[in-house]
């Protein structure tokens, strides 16, 4: 007669199954093995058996084994099954996370208007929410800067059928950003900020295929520093361009900025607007 030996291991320290989730076309998810991030091509039966393959940033394809708790989709441990052949179709997301409608037609621009600091601030917008903003009517425009905020808000004369959204760069307590943005007073402007020196920083270094942003000392142009600290060509524009191209949706933005803007967007959306 074989004895019976209980499990005495705690519930919390068993190991909970993880949701399965089919692995469908354009599914962003992170390898836990070796932290490769990708898109889902394509699944496939093989002798060995089901394999998933994940396309990278950079356009590289990476084969995977479908196994339990093999993946992460948003932060969570998930294991990755072949899609059913009769399983409902997703539906469509822009880079934002938005449900995207086929079809739409850009609305007519609205009077308000969303200013970010520079050019990159606007390109990096407009990749994750260029759909969103064109079917919203919201135009981004860029500053060169912040000096002549409270002019510059002075002069667009925000109104109820105006809202002004403006995206500050290191807006932290103490900074020349924060100083220049106590002074615009206007119940139909929001200035809100992230807090990074630039726009850059604000992309994951996950996504740039770095480790980290790397500190640059004070004194020194923080782009051209950023450049050489992680042995790039001084070329802050080509540098920009990597960058931008490792951006794919919003998973690859910090939650600082990601917050920020959709609140941007919310204010100059706001019903009655």
């Amino acid at each position: 007669m074989r004895s019976y030996s209980p499990d005495l291991t705690p519930p919390w320290k068993k190991q909970q199954p993880a949701p399965e989730v089919p692995a469908e076309s354009d599914l962003v998810v992170e390898e836990v093995a070796t932290g490769l991030c990708g898109a889902v091509i394509r699944t496939e039966k093989t002798a060995e058996g089901p394999t998933v393959t994940l396309e990278d940033r950079f356009g590289k394809h990476r084969v995977f084994p479908l196994v339990p708790r093999g993946f992460l989709l948003e932060g969570r441990v998930v294991t990755l099954v072949r899609p059913s052949a009769t399983a409902p179709a997703r539906p469509a997301r822009t880079a934002s996370g938005s449900v995207a409608v086929p079809g739409a037609r850009a609305r007519v621009a609205r009077a308000g208007r969303i200013y970010v600091e520079g050019r990159h601030d606007a390109e990096l917008v407009e990749r994750v929410w260029g759909d969103d903003l064109r079917i919203e009517g919201v135009v981004v425009e860029y500053l060169e800067g912040i000096d002549d905020l409270p002019s510059i808000v002075k002069e667009f004369a925000p109104g109820p059928d105006a809202r002004l959204g403006v995206l500050v760069d290191h807006l932290v307590p103490g900074s020349k950003e924060s100083r220049i943005a106590s002074q615009v007073s206007s119940d139909h402007a929001l200035i809100v900020g992230h807090p990074y020196i630039d726009v850059w920083e604000a992309v994951k270094p996950s996504s740039v295929g770095i480790r980290a942003w790397p500190s640059v000392p004070r004194g020194q142009d923080w782009k051209t520093g950023v450049c050489r600290a992680l042995g790039w060509p001084e070329n802050t524009g080509a540098a920009w361009q990597r960058i931008l191209s490792g951006v794919r949706s919003y998973r690859d933005l910090e939650p600082e900025l990601l917050g920020r803007v959709e609140e941007l967007i919310d204010f100059v959306t706001a019903p009655g607007v």
